[in-house]
């Protein structure tokens, strides 16, 4: 087993071992075990995160050992979004106050919006005039104003 104990800028001589792809949510998540089954044979690794409290992990982040001997890049995981668009700069500003207003996790980008799928959301995102689409992307939700 491998415990994970700290975040690290990569230097150029510590190659990662592992690249280990894991969604919005399991990237605020800084004390669990991750099981990894090896594609060409049965081995499984077991990857313990114990990592300091309140942590965010963000796409390219580097995390090691106490012994700084065993690298992993951590990777924003393709999970099921839906993107909001709108022609319309003050449609999509409504929208996501609407969806705050709910307390969903959301992506704000310039042009668009991005939550985890639900139904009744979805509709009244259409009732509001909004275009959906429901993707496989990297999910980059806001983590508040706390989460530094």
């Amino acid at each position: 087993m491998i415990i994970l104990t700290k975040k690290i800028d990569l230097i150029s001589d510590n190659k990662p071992n592992l690249i280990i792809n894991l969604t919005a949510e399991e990237r605020t998540k800084v004390k669990y075990s991750i099981e990894l089954k090896s594609v060409d044979s049965e081995d499984i690794q077991i990857i313990k995160l114990n990592l300091e409290r309140g942590l965010i992990l963000n796409d390219g982040d580097i995390l090691t050992n106490d012994q700084a001997n065993f690298f992993v890049l951590i990777k924003a995981k393709l999970e099921p979004v839906i993107t909001v668009k709108s022609d319309s700069k003050l449609t999509l500003l409504k929208a996501a106050y609407h969806l705050g207003n709910r307390h969903v996790s959301l992506e704000i980008n310039d042009n668009y919006l991005r939550f985890s799928p639900d139904h009744v959301l979805e509709s009244m995102l259409i009732k509001l005039g909004l275009n959906i689409y429901e993707e496989l992307a990297p999910f980059f939700p806001e983590f508040g104003a706390y989460k530094h």
